[in-house]
């Protein structure tokens, strides 16, 4: 599979790579550092990342326009997205070819060649081993950006890490001198607003008769704090290790796109069922959601309550 992905990449002169919608530091670390090895393997190609939402992370790199693009006879990449419809790009169909790098749970098949692995950490994960595997080649800045998009969709080698990831950083450590502090630093550092904001999630979180922590942010809440729905579901990893709580969510007010997003995490109750149902969906215990009204919003809070008394239910079981 991934000799075919090569073939394909060797085979256009022109190359856009995409994401998803809601960009986070996973699917865009993916793209642009899939972009920055092509174009370091191949000089003359032409080859463009694409997407909305790129400011927050501006370390990873900046973003093209997707302009003066024949179609018809170039290549599309789609990284960390396994739907059509949370493709950031309305032009998918248009393309020559299409190549889809995932590692969330199958939804449907869009691409011509579709290299799935549910199983892996992370978009930047496959794109490491695509590196790996074929005569692509790489620097540090691109090992550097691939390191910082496996840090986040791990959340710091907490979930869906084993013994292979570890093996492939080790390689990675030990081939190019990585700057820990400075890639950590860029990933999580936040201005005070942020700070205050969770503060007030904190203060406000509510939490279900079976352990679902939910925060309701208004526009006007967030505007106090000079936030945004995007700094609010950045923070939903925060809130791992409440002894009460289950699963927990964010519910963010979207003005700019007139929608409410959620960031769903849990740490046993399967969700991401939940997040399908809610024009959303993920990993088993990381997704998102994506509603128009506040009512669809506690309807999902009352699905995810359901879903932990199950879940409490099971484990009672086990221990009989």
């Amino acid at each position: 599979m991934y000799k075919k992905i090569y073939k394909a990449i060797k085979k256009y002169d022109t190359i856009v790579i995409a994401r998803h919608i809601g960009v986070d530091p996973d699917a865009m670390a993916s793209q642009i550092a899939l972009k920055e090895s092509i174009l370091y393997t191949f000089p003359k190609k032409r080859v463009l990342a694409v997407g909305t939402g790129g400011a927050k992370f501006a370390y990873l790199g900046t973003l093209d326009k997707l302009e003066n693009v024949n179609f018809s006879e170039s290549l599309l990449i789609i990284t960390d997205t396994p739907d059509r419809k949370r493709v950031d790009s309305p032009e998918v169909d248009a393309f020559a070819y299409k190549i889809k790098i995932d590692h969330h749970p199958f939804v449907e098949e869009f691409c011509d060649l579709e290299l799935i692995q549910d199983q892996k950490s992370s978009a930047c994960q496959l794109v490491l081993e695509l590196i790996r595997k074929t005569k692509l080649k790489a620097n540090v800045s691109i090992m550097g950006k691939l390191f910082q998009g496996l840090v986040s969709d791990t959340n710091r080698f907490l979930f869906n890490t084993n013994a292979e990831l570890f093996s492939l950083l080790s390689k990675m450590v030990k081939e190019y001198p990585l700057d820990f502090p400075k890639l950590y630093q860029e990933l999580y550092m936040r201005p005070f607003h942020e700070v205050r904001l969770q503060g007030y999630i904190e203060q406000n979180m509510k939490v279900t008769e079976h352990g679902v922590g939910y925060v309701t942010l208004t526009t006007q809440i967030l505007d106090k704090f000079s936030a945004d729905a995007g700094s609010a579901g950045n923070m939903v990893n925060n809130f791992n290790y409440i002894d009460e709580i289950l699963v927990w969510a964010t519910i963010s007010e979207d003005k700019k796109n007139e929608i409410i997003k959620i960031n769903l995490r849990s740490r046993g109750p399967i969700i991401n069922g939940i997040a399908e149902k809610y024009h959303g969906g993920g990993h088993k215990f990381a997704s998102g959601a994506r509603v128009t009204t506040m009512e669809e919003a506690e309807l999902l809070i009352h699905d995810l309550d359901r879903v932990c008394e199950e879940y409490i239910q099971s484990m009672e079981g086990e221990t009989k």
